[in-house]
């Protein structure tokens, strides 16, 4: 199927498709004319990228997660085991559990500033 058709069926952009060829998470053959040709996996495919980008995750993460996986559009996986994606997983979980530390003492900072700023307007 043409890349419009998995772009009209997935949601994603031409451009984005364009990009996961790119970065060899998806493969997609040329026909004779110079368009992309992708098969009904393609499908799957992009729908589990998106879920992985949604996790945050890199499009290098997301290549070796499809190789070991068994989701790689490419004859021979990177070589990922269950332990490397647990770390990853752990990992990503981690750098998700700083950001919310950073964002929590920022939002303690913001509000204590705003009931200052009010405390202030309504002594004038």
């Amino acid at each position: 199927m043409r890349i419009s058709e998995v772009a009209r069926r997935t949601g994603v952009s031409i451009r984005s498709l364009r990009y996961y060829e790119e970065k060899r998470l998806l493969c997609a053959r040329r026909l004779e004319n110079g368009y992309r040709d992708l098969d009904e996996g393609a499908i799957e495919r992009v729908q589990t990228i998106q879920m992985y980008l949604g996790l945050g995750l890199t499009t290098e993460q997301i290549e070796e997660i499809l190789g070991c996986t068994g989701f790689s559009p490419f004859p021979q996986p990177l070589p990922v085991c269950e332990e490397v994606l647990l770390a990853l997983y752990q990992d990503k979980l981690q750098d998700v559990e700083h950001q919310m530390a950073v964002l929590t003492a920022l939002h303690t900072r913001l509000t204590e500033r705003i009931a200052s700023l009010q405390r202030q307007l309504q002594a004038e």
